[in-house]
C-alpha cells in the first residue's frame, strides 16, 4: 500500500525513465519491486502480485486500530515513548548501551542494544525465548553481542518497559 502526492509520482515516473523494469538509471529492477510497475497498474485498478485476502484484512484493521488510537501522530508517539523507554534504560544499565550512541539517529522503531563482553547477549536472549519473549536476537550479519527490540506502534510501551526489567533479572540470575 502507498499513499503517493503527484509530486512523489513524477519522480517515480523521471527514476524509472519510463520505461517499467529499468528501475532508472539502467540498473535493472524486478517488476515485483517496481513502483513505476505498481502505478502503472494501479491506475488500470489491477495488481502485479495479486495480495492474499488475510493481508488484506490485517492491513485493514491494523489501520483501523491505528485511527481509533488516534492516528499516525498517536502510532508514532506510542514508538517514541517506546524509545525513549528503551534508550534510558540501556544508557543507564551497567551492562548495556544504545548501538547507535547518537539519540537523533537512534530508531524509534526498532532498537538495537550492545552488552559488554561479560553479558552473553544470546544467553539472555536464549533465556528470553524459552520463557515466552521472542524475537530478540541481534542482526545475525553483524556479529555483535547485542538484542534488538521491537518497538512497533502495536506494541505497548510499558511492554518494554516490562522488557527491559526482565532483561535486568536475567542477566542478573545468568551472572549468578
Amino acid at each position: 500500500m502507498a499513499l503517493l502526492s503527484p509530486a512523489a509520482l513524477d519522480r517515480v515516473a523521471h527514476i524509472a525513465g519510463g520505461e517499467s523494469g529499468s528501475g532508472g538509471g539502467g540498473r535493472w529492477v524486478p517488476a515485483f519491486l517496481d513502483l513505476s510497475v505498481a502505478i502503472d497498474n494501479s491506475t488500470k485498478d489491477q495488481t502485479y502480485n495479486t495480495p492474499a485476502l488475510a493481508t488484506v484484512l490485517l492491513f485493514v484493521e491494523q489501520v483501523e486500530w491505528m485511527l481509533a488510537g488516534g492516528g499516525l501522530d498517536w502510532a508514532a508517539g506510542r514508538c517514541d515513548r517506546s524509545a525513549e523507554i528503551l534508550y534510558t534504560w540501556a544508557e543507564q544499565s551497567d551492562f548495556a548501551m544504545p548501538f547507535v550512541g547518537k539519540p537523533s539517529e537512534r530508531s524509534h522503531v526498532v532498537g538495537t542494544v550492545d552488552f559488554v563482553d561479560a553479558v552473553d547477549a544470546a544467553a539472555v536472549a536464549k533465556v528470553l525465548r524459552a520463557n515466552g519473549i521472542v524475537d530478540t536476537e541481534p542482526y545475525r550479519k553483524l556479529g555483535r553481542n547485542q538484542l534488538r527490540i521491537a518497538m512497533f506502534p502495536a506494541i505497548d510501551p510499558e511492554d518494554v518497559a516490562a522488557l527491559c526489567a526482565c532483561i535486568n533479572h536475567v542477566v542478573g540470575a545468568l551472572a549468578s
